[in-house]
């Protein structure tokens, strides 16, 4: 019989019979199955109404004759339609209710009334999911559905419940990044994917880029490089094995590239998310929405190519995509535009009034906690600087700065985007005391504002209009970089937020330009010594300090030393998440001390360059085995200074072209290292690249020694000054310094991995393998292996070994008790000189290298 025969039989039967009537509760049980059956295949939402209708009736009614059903089991039909209605129809009310039954069911033995757990538990994440969606439920919606996924991923449930469990999992947070929600709890969510990685069939189910999504929110708040790669990773997958998610996952790659541009600007990078973005564009497959989002990423990253290389055809590039997203307009809805500056100072000024009131209307109507609500709220503040760019009405800036205040006070301090609300805020209110001279403003504008990126941007202005504050500037900027750069970061991370990575890089160089400019050199090296050492010098100083303070002052070298591993154990406690764990319990530091100890050591004899940078003067020791050439790379000017021992600091004028040209060298290079190492393409650009650094600063320098009298083939050490993981000249003059004598034999740790590649090691040094931690108890370390770099990834940097095993940088830091090109971190780890080559050596001349190194070594002529 067919459904609507059913159906009509059944309207007919309890029509003729009462309420009474033992078949009753029967007869409505079956109608409301049968209308729910029907709802399945014709999608008619009476049917589903009916149901439900039905169903509730049935629970109430006595039980009856020929009517087998428990109530529970009915309770569990009703709840089941109802989910099927807000699933379907988007009723909050609905969602509701389906989850507080769902979770009233889990607490009965289900067992005894034959009902699956496994089905309620997978139906409670479908309907928690449904709550996301449709923004009815609760904050820690999410966690629960990401504990019911381990249950079920650990109860050995049937793998079609789990799979639609997790497919609910991801779609919600999926749902809640677009809503520009907190993603919460990360850590929790990236265990139970990569759990159910394990039994969802390849190619059917979004799991994979879930994952990935999820890595990429942990990303922005740790900027972990193992995130990075298992994301990219899995969107590759998906990308090139899942049609469906084909375009999403190459949107999130291409975003997850620009975000690692954004935080670690290196041109290799940059040049990485550039072809990411150019590719996307090139689809046919984007959609029009997708297109403008894309383009204008890629028009920021055109234009970051501009400011940091001065390509003029990334400027045009920039330039064609500014004029491609208004070619889009007419595709588009006008509120995608409203987000861009441009185009909303091209609204008349009716237009402009009409958006305010239209979103003071809507804000009225949005609960706050609502995510619409703050991007309601962020819009308004936009409309108003727009009013006030038209108007220089104060009262529009004092509604400005309103909004951003109610803004910033409403996103959760954890929250990514607080620190963009923050510079805003502070952005606002110093414009506000610009045009008003009113201090409270900028009084508010120095305490929301980040302290360091203020005072950057006090020296730019000062510098660009000669303003007399302009070294003042300069070096505040220079101390409060040192509480951006500090031991209480990740060393593998330590890096700073978006508007602050860029500044970190260049403030000492950008000083030192203007120092140079002023005539004063000395103090230039000075400023670029600092800069660079902040991460070397302030971790890696204290070890060889401690050396010698625990030669005069034991007990207090042993407390610093203490002092120095609860600020270690600190650096080490971030979480994968990004939050820092603090215990109450270490050494406590005394009063009168910094958290390295320096006021108290500094007062002893002998002392009081204790963690100091270097001066001018102790600089030059570094030039007594040969000159010095410092390069400056500067966007307000480079220098090239060289420093011979005993004489003042000699300077090299470069032309206006000089940044621009190096940048263009580097860009080059990196463009063609994509075609592999072994490419003509990159041998050839190798060469150009080459001949282009001996015009720009070979043959300058060289003409220059000469003209200072320095023999020909005289040592010569370079310095290109940029902040890096690299040592500095305070490393090069500590390794110099004599070594405590010892009485006995020195020890020699000898490590060999003999392969095609290297078939001279074997006759270099007898091939064996051997534990790491004996470098704890060798004075002498020598590796017979290849030395592997990965670009832009420090710590990632190692030594190849036997069976393709890696001792990585980390590896070694672990041993050592300390975290920062393997020849310049194991140097950090204690060892006070190291000897390597900068390129592939032929195995031929290893050996004799090798010989002829340490005949030199231990001849006692004194100049090994």
């Amino acid at each position: 019989m067919e459904l609507d025969q059913i159906i009509t039989y059944l309207q007919g039967a309890l029509s003729r019979i009462p309420r009474s009537h033992p078949a009753y509760t029967a007869h409505i049980y079956l109608l409301a199955k049968s209308r729910s059956n029907r709802y399945q295949l014709s999608e008619q939402k009476e049917d589903l109404d009916k149901s439900i209708l039905h169903y509730t009736e049935s629970i109430f009614l006595p039980p009856s004759w020929g009517f087998y059903l428990n109530v529970v089991q009915v309770f569990f039909q009703l709840v089941l339609s109802l989910f099927r209605r807000s699933k379907k129809f988007k009723q909050p009310e609905d969602a509701k209710c389906v989850v507080e039954y769902l979770r009233y069911l889990r607490g009965l033995p289900l067992d005894t009334y034959e009902v699956p757990h496994e089905v309620v538990t997978k139906s409670l994440v479908e309907a928690l999911g449904i709550q996301v969606e449709l923004e009815a439920g609760e904050t820690r919606d999410i966690e629960e559905m990401v504990i019911l996924c381990q249950e079920l991923l650990t109860c050995h449930s049937s793998a079609n419940h789990t799979t639609h469990a997790i497919d609910a999992l991801v779609s919600a947070i999926l749902c809640e990044l677009r809503q520009e929600k907190q993603v919460q709890p990360l850590d929790g969510i990236i265990k139970c994917l990569r759990d159910a990685l394990k039994i969802c069939p390849p190619g059917l189910h979004p799991v994979p880029l879930g994952l990935a999504v999820t890595l990429i929110i942990r990303y922005r708040t740790n900027f972990s490089n193992g995130d990075y790669d298992e994301a990219m990773t899995l969107l590759e997958s998906v990308i090139a094995s899942r049609p469906q998610f084909q375009i999403e996952a190459s949107v999130y790659a291409a975003t997850l590239a620009c975000l690692r541009v954004s935080f670690y600007p290196n041109p290799e990078y940059l040049e990485e998310a550039i072809s990411r973005f150019r590719t996307l564009l090139g689809s046919s497959s984007l959609d029009n929405d997708f297109r403008y989002g894309v383009t204008l990423n890629m028009e920021s990253l055109a234009k970051m190519r501009f400011e940091n290389f001065g390509l003029t055809e990334a400027l045009q590039e920039a330039r064609y995509c500014t004029s491609e997203m208004a070619n889009l307009a007419p595709s588009l809805a006008l509120g995608i535009f409203d987000k861009v500056d441009a185009f909303r100072a091209a609204y008349p000024m009716t237009v402009v009034e009409e958006k305010i009131r239209n979103l003071r209307e809507l804000i009225s109507k949005t609960p706050p906690g609502n995510s619409n609500h703050n991007t309601h709220i962020e819009d308004l503040a936009n409309w108003h600087k727009t009013k006030f760019s038209r108007t220089r009405d104060i009262k529009d800036l004092e509604e400005l700065i309103k909004y951003r205040r109610v803004l910033l006070a409403s996103t959760d301090t954890s929250h990514p985007f607080r620190p963009h609300h923050a510079f805003s805020l502070g952005s606002d209110l110093h414009m506000a005391f610009e045009c008003s001279n009113t201090m409270e403003y900028l009084d508010e504008s120095i305490t929301v504002s980040d302290r360091f990126a203020l005072s950057c941007f006090w020296a730019s202005i000062a510098r660009s209009v000669r303003h007399p504050s302009i070294s003042a500037a300069y070096q505040k900027a220079m101390s409060l970089m040192q509480v951006h750069w500090s031991p209480r970061r990740p060393a593998s991370t330590a890096c700073s937020t978006g508007r602050n990575a860029r500044a970190l890089r260049n403030i000492p160089l950008d000083y030192a330009s203007y120092q140079i400019d002023m005539g004063q050199l000395t103090q230039a090296i000075e400023t670029l010594e600092r800069g660079r050492a902040l991460l070397w010098s302030e971790m890696r100083g204290l070890r060889n300090s401690m050396d010698q303070l625990s030669r005069f002052n034991s007990p207090l070298a042993m407390k610093l030393a203490a002092i120095n591993q609860d600020l270690e154990s600190l650096t080490m406690s971030v979480t994968p998440s990004g939050t820092i764990e603090i215990s109450n319990g270490g050494s406590q530091v005394d009063d009168g001390m910094d958290p390295f100890g320096r006021l108290v050591i500094q007062e002893l004899p002998g002392f009081g360059d204790f963690l100091k940078t270097l001066s001018f003067e102790n600089i030059c020791v570094a030039a007594s085995q040969g000159p010095v050439v410092i390069i400056n790379h500067s966007e307000w000017r480079s220098d090239i200074l060289i420093l011979v021992h005993g004489s003042p600091p000699s300077l090299i004028p470069t032309t206006n072209h000089f940044y621009r040209l190096a940048n263009e060298l580097k860009v080059r290079l990196v463009v063609a290292r994509r075609d592999g190492l072994d490419s003509d393409k990159y041998k050839r650009a190798l060469r150009s690249v080459l001949e282009g650094l001996y015009k720009l600063v070979g043959r300058p320098v060289i003409d220059r020694l000469r003209a200072l009298g320095v023999p020909e083939q005289s040592r010569i050490w370079w310095y290109l000054y940029i902040p890096s993981y690299t040592p500095t000249l305070s490393a090069l003059i500590e390794s110099r310094k004599a070594s405590p004598k010892t009485s006995y034999q020195p020890s020699l740790l000898l490590v060999a991995n003999p392969d095609e590649s290297l078939p001279g090691a074997i006759e270099e040094w007898q091939s064996y393998r051997i534990s790491i931690r004996g470098t704890a108890t060798s004075r002498f370390a020598h590796f017979v292996c290849h030395g592997i770099l990965e670009t832009g990834k420090p710590f990632d940097a190692s030594f190849k070994l036997f069976d393709d095993e890696r001792l990585t940088l980390l590896d070694i830091m672990k041993v050592c008790g300390r975290r920062t090109s393997p020849y310049g971190g194991v140097q950090y780890c204690g060892f006070r000189s190291v000897v390597g080559t900068m390129w592939e050596m032929a195995d031929i001349d290893r050996r004799e290298i090798a010989e002829n190194f340490y005949k030199s070594m231990f001849s006692g002529n004194g100049q090994g």
